[in-house]
């Protein structure tokens, strides 16, 4: 007989705890009053004649308490009545002593790899994980339905983000209208910010309203250089001025105002970079920022843009010194480069930029590719353009606009009138389900399947709704530099945020985790082969949008299917399925789930059929979603990395590459930490397995990560396969035209 604890979690029968139980009660009453050991054996033998083959824990209670009354044992009932009152209370009483401990004392596998881009042993990183301890203990306790807690702790769904619920102000990710604030001014700490003449004091200004946004957010922010563009031509007019002011000619003034400038960008993308890494904000670590770099948002500006677009990939490439003085890859900023017809072909204009990328993409892993083209195929807004725009952080990408028709909501003073608007929208929190989970719980039934993935994600809807009406009940005060002075809106004080939750100015994230094992047990195949799997894998996605669609048509927010990141949840999701189900062989040995759509991480696949087939599940997770591919070192290679990235540009919206360039601080090796079978790091040069002393960098989950990783995400790194070989193209003609003619003939095939 199997116990279906409160959790949801399934455990064996034990008849040795109800012995226990009665026996505590029994300690509290006087002799006569007592039950012997044979009525407690006839109350065990009752239950276990019951036949039933699962049975809840308060079930198997409420049993006790009627048999023990039954024989006359009314002050033993009432006793062991406030015993299970009693342990309700304790499996309720606030866990947030043995967390702080656990913290402090820093021997915590689970805080000191919470988060890939956070070290939890300085006091920073332990400032916010303090409040963020005490604001999950807030939200279990008072915030949360107590089905969506138990469903979250079973790992049937996940509350992302519980650390920070408990302030009702903090928004997810963000697209920062950086062009309304350094072109009109802002107000930081009750300082007023004029509008910059020079590059180099917007590339200060922009670090300063980037740190105090994700201060006030908890995800990921992105900002755009096409933004700053405009003060590259202000310091070019001041050059050039003082130049024919002191009496030099036409040429001679252009040339050194020209070089003058070009130095100011230098000083000035170097200012920004270091400033954004080395900076702390209040979530006790560098900005999770994106730098967005697409030469279509300005036409006026367009040469300033490409002069910036330059020095950051040749700063990325370069990379920063860390403690050894060694260039090694840092995190952030992470970099999105937007393909386009100007840049994607060997003649277009700005192709020399797409060489540069590829080269920083080689060694680097950044920047990341937006196809434009594929883009505005799939985000079309309410006038019916194709609108392509940069993700929110990693992955998370806003709804096409439908708020034209509504005007200047948000009163930014950059506004135009019939144009799609993204900068200053945001995401308002994400609640995932575990695809996984919802199938196992089915034993394959697919009359099963359906009903549990109905009632799953109305629990999911239902804790989404919790994340959206505290939002709702905020007002612009909480948060100025958000909702008052520019970064996201130009609200008057006290002005609800209520406008800005409704008509698509937001959005609002139903995530998922698992799609392959998903498929994988309900049909026994992969979702990437052809027919019933497929097709299976299509449907359970098209579900998620058609119940986003039935809410938003509902209730006027804009709920999207997010193909969520799970850096640690991957590792906690893997250990609640074995919890509930045991190991099942190719869906829970593992200690992760596959994140997303993705292709599990162990299937052989080439890389440009694995870009095709995840193009089509992209296109079904419109609120978040990105793709990848492994690759070896490719730094001696970048003829491979521009056919991807061409690859990429017609085939499939928004992609990477991932490639490895790690440094050992104690022998110098620089290339590829490895991991062994107890999934520890080590240096395959000396030996080294110190963390403090491996510069260690790998992509999580759509950003890179460099401080170390749960069990979890540990083992799905090193379980990566490559999905494209490291051959010489220059050298092996031959093989380099039976490369492209296969690259050929999968495109044709898929």
């Amino acid at each position: 007989m199997k116990i279906i604890k409160r959790d949801g979690t399934i455990v064996e029968y034990n008849p040795e705890k109800i012995r226990v139980a009665i026996g505590k009660a029994n300690n509290e009453v006087r002799r006569k009053e007592k039950a012997t050991n044979e009525e407690i054996d006839e109350i065990i033998e009752y239950i276990e004649d019951l036949g039933k083959s699962r049975i809840l824990v308060e079930d198997i209670q409420d049993i006790i308490e009627q048999k023990l009354m039954e024989i006359g044992k009314y002050n033993l009932a009432k006793q062991y009545i406030t015993y299970r009152y009693t342990r309700a209370l304790v499996r309720k009483a606030n866990t947030t002593d043995q967390s702080i401990k656990e913290l402090i004392e820093g021997e915590s596998e689970y805080w000191n790899s919470e988060n890939a881009n956070k070290n939890a042993k300085v006091v920073t990183t332990q400032r916010d994980y303090l409040a963020g301890i005490t604001s999950t203990d807030i939200t279990r306790r008072f915030l949360l339905p107590e089905d969506v807690v138990k469903a979250h702790d079973a790992g049937i769904i996940h509350f992302h983000d519980a650390d920070y619920f408990a302030q009702n102000a903090l928004t997810n990710c963000e697209l920062i209208n950086l062009d309304d604030m350094l072109q009109n001014g802002t107000i930081m700490n009750g300082v007023m910010i004029e509008k910059p003449h020079r590059f180099i004091t917007a590339c200060t200004i922009a670090t300063q309203i980037i740190l105090a946004v994700t201060s006030s957010t908890y995800g990921g922010a992105t900002v755009s250089l096409s933004h700053l563009a405009p003060f590259v031509k202000s310091s070019y007019d001041k050059y050039y001025k003082k130049y024919k002011e002191n009496g030099l000619t036409e040429e001679q003034a252009k040339k050194f105002a020209d070089l003058d400038t070009r130095k100011e960008v230098a000083d000035g993308v170097q200012t920004f970079n270091y400033q954004v890494n080395s900076m702390t904000n209040t979530n006790g670590q560098a900005p999770f920022l994106s730098v967005t770099m697409y030469l279509g948002e300005t036409e006026e500006y367009k040469e300033e843009l490409a002069l910036i677009i330059e020095e950051f990939l040749k700063e990325r490439i370069l990379g920063f010194k860390n403690e050894k003085g060694v260039y090694i890859t840092p995190a952030f900023p992470k970099l999105l480069y937007v393909l386009e017809e100007d840049n994607v072909h060997e003649d277009s204009k700005y192709w020399y930029l797409t060489k540069l990328a590829a080269e920083c993409t080689a060694k680097r892993m950044v920047p990341d590719y937006i196809s434009e083209k594929m883009m505005k195929q799939l985000k079309v807004n309410e006038v019916g353009d194709g609108d392509c725009y940069p993700c929110m952080g990693c992955r998370s990408f806003l709804t096409p606009d439908r708020t034209m028709h509504l005007g200047n909501i948000s009163n930014a003073k950059n506004y135009k009138e019939g144009k799609g608007k993204y900068y200053g929208r945001f995401n308002q929190g994400v609640v995932s389900i575990n695809l996984v989970d919802v199938a196992l719980s089915s034993g394959k039934d697919q009359k099963k399947f359906w009903d549990i993935y109905e009632e799953r994600l109305e629990l999911c809807h239902r804790a989404l709704q919790v994340r959206h009406e505290r939002l709702s009940k905020v007002t612009s005060d909480i948060a100025p530099i958000l909702w008052q002075h520019g970064a996201l809106a130009r609200l008057p004080k006290g002005a609800s945020l209520e406008p800005l939750l409704h008509n698509g100015y937001s959005t609002i994230s139903l995530g998922y985790a698992g799609l392959y094992e998903c498929v994988k047990y309900m049909t026994g195949k992969s979702h990437t082969a052809q027919g019933e799997a497929k097709d299976f894998a299509i449907q359970v996605m098209q579900k998620m949008n058609d119940k986003c669609k039935e809410w938003k048509e509902a209730e006027n927010i804009d709920y999207s299917v997010y193909g969520t990141p799970i850096e640690s949840t991957t590792y906690k999701f893997s250990k609640c399925l074995k919890e509930r189900f045991g190991v099942v062989e190719g869906i829970t040995d593992k200690n992760y789930i596959t994140n997303s759509y993705h292709v599990p991480v162990t299937e052989e696949i080439d890389a440009f059929s694995k870009l095709k087939i995840e193009s089509e599940f992209q296109k079904l997770s419109p609120g978040g979603a990105i793709s990848y591919v492994e690759t070896p070192n490719l730094q001696d290679n970048l003829d491979v990395v521009v056919q991807l990235i061409q690859y990429i540009y017609d085939n499939i919206m928004y992609a990477e590459l991932n490639t490895k360039s790690d440094y050992c601080q104690e022998c110098g090796f620089t290339g590829e930490i490895l991991i062994d079978d107890d999934l520890e790091w080590y240096c395959p040069e000396c030996g080294n397995r110190n963390h403090d002393t491996l510069n260690v960098a790998r992509r999580t989950c759509g950003y890179i990560g460099s401080n170390f990783w749960n069990k979890g995400r540990t083992q799905e790194i090193k379980e990566r396969v490559l999905h494209i070989d490291n051959k010489d193209y220059d050298e092996k003609e031959d093989e380099a035209c039976e490369h492209c003619h296969t690259q050929a003939v999968v495109q044709e095939a898929v």
